[in-house]
């Protein structure tokens, strides 16, 4: 029997098809949530159900190899990623509060 194992000696086929399917607009906000520095994996999990190996191999698909690393070594210990690491200063949902604008300045001639 020839069967295609994943990295962790799983039938790849049997894995695949507990993978949710994402279309390109939610592939691009999971790429989104997962650059943002205050965006915690569990916030991406809750909303796609991408655990952070799904969202690792998600990234590492659709990234350049060099933006792959530049983000792993970003994320890579980052306590804001990881809810349980956060410290208790931090809101719940930091992307709903409305921050400060400074007014946009005419260009000087």
């Amino acid at each position: 029997m020839n069967r295609k194992l994943d990295g962790v000696g799983r039938d790849a086929a049997a894995h695949d098809l507990q993978k949710p399917l994402l279309d390109a607009a939610a592939v691009s906000r999971v790429i989104e949530m997962a650059w943002e520095d205050r965006t915690p994996f569990e916030a991406i999990h809750s909303q796609f159900a991408l655990d952070e190996g799904a969202v690792i191999a998600l990234m590492r698909k659709d990234l350049k190899p060099g933006s792959f690393r530049l983000w792993r070594e970003r994320v890579r210990g980052r306590t804001t990623k990881h809810a349980a690491l956060r410290p208790a200063s931090m809101s719940e949902h930091p992307r709903h509060q409305a921050r400060p604008r400074s007014p946009r300045r005419a260009p000087q001639r």
